[in-house]
């Protein structure tokens, strides 16, 4: 499952500490996945959540145990700076890895069928639990358009790759004081893609041009649509120039995107895939079998992008007053 490190100008866990949470996600992803299966093989009525029986107490005891560790981070808000910086990067790791289970309350009202069905369940909840993830902190949360809920691409980056693929999903930065929003940038461990969707109904086709639309034929009348490699290569440029100021050496990579649809353009950049219905599953299949592990230089490259983007948050209401007496 890709890790959504950046969704527009949220606020995301991982630009507090890219080195962190993304090797912390496949642990407890992991971890969740087990109690899920040994629930589901052993037919118990269980929450994997907590790894014990689930009643309708334990929801209570566990926002109980959650409450004293509040307590400490609001206690700190009283003492001089120095000393609460480091009574907060302890307390605070540790409400932070609490919160990493009590926000994952991933459970079965009615037992799956199937292993499959089992694992749709599973990365549902899991999908809601990287939406917090890329959302909220301990300290901020940003509010994020409900459809993304339910957005199918979406969920097609981050339930169809592999958990080393980190996606920046219509991220926007801020160069120059301008807000730059740009098409979708997956950062693997040996390289970084930007892909722009081109799909609207079944088997339509789009035939390119080095003018500024290019054409559409399918359903109904023949449409122009705007060449949707500018936002691609606008992309492309933002994330090589970033990349060069802070010294990352990972190749990038452009991809046009239609899964349903074809593409003919045979005078096509070279620098650019245009992978359509009949190339999308070997491309697919390829992007899936990459099983490098996570890497410092791919942590690196995602840190830099994320120290540009925009940021748009408020402050939990119990941080709010945190500089008062």
């Amino acid at each position: 499952m890709g890790q959504l490190i950046k969704l527009q100008d949220y606020v995301s866990r991982y630009q507090q500490d890219i080195f962190v949470y993304p090797s912390r996600f496949v642990r407890l992803k992991k971890q969740q996945w087990d109690k899920w299966h040994k629930a589901w093989e052993t037919n118990e009525s269980f929450n994997p959540l907590s790894g014990q029986q689930y009643t309708a107490g334990t929801a209570e005891r566990l926002e109980e145990e959650k409450e004293p560790l509040m307590e400490k981070l609001k206690g700190l808000l009283k003492r001089g700076k120095n000393e609460e910086l480091e009574e907060y990067e302890a307390v605070g790791d540790e409400v932070t890895k609490e919160e990493d289970v009590l926000e994952f309350e991933a459970s079965f009202a009615v037992r799956p069928e199937t292993i499959d069905n089992l694992k749709h369940q599973f990365l549902d909840q899991l999908y809601r639990f990287q939406m917090k993830w890329a959302t909220s902190t301990i300290t901020e949360k940003s509010f994020p358009d409900k459809h993304y809920y339910y957005d199918e691409k979406l969920k097609y980056f981050l339930q169809r790759y592999p958990d080393t693929y980190l996606v920046m999903f219509n991220p926007i930065f801020l160069l120059k004081k301008a807000p730059v929003e740009t098409e979708t940038i997956v950062i693997s461990p040996t390289e970084v893609w930007c892909i722009s969707f081109l799909e609207e109904e079944d088997s339509a086709v789009f035939s390119g041009s080095k003018d500024r639309f290019w054409t559409k034929k399918g359903k109904g009348e023949e449409k122009k649509v705007l060449d949707p490699l500018l936002a691609l290569n606008r992309t492309e440029k933002i994330v090589r120039k970033i990349f060069e100021i802070h010294s990352i050496e990972l190749p990038i990579k452009k991809a046009l995107l239609t899964r349903n649809g074809y593409i003919d353009y045979p005078a096509a950049p070279i620098d650019v895939q245009l992978i359509d219905k009949r190339t999308y599953d070997q491309w697919f299949q390829t992007m899936r079998s990459q099983r490098s592990p996570l890497k410092h230089v791919q942590l690196k490259g995602a840190q830099a992008l994320l120290q540009y983007c925009q940021t748009a948050s408020v402050k939990r209401l119990e941080w709010e007053n945190r500089d008062e007496p």
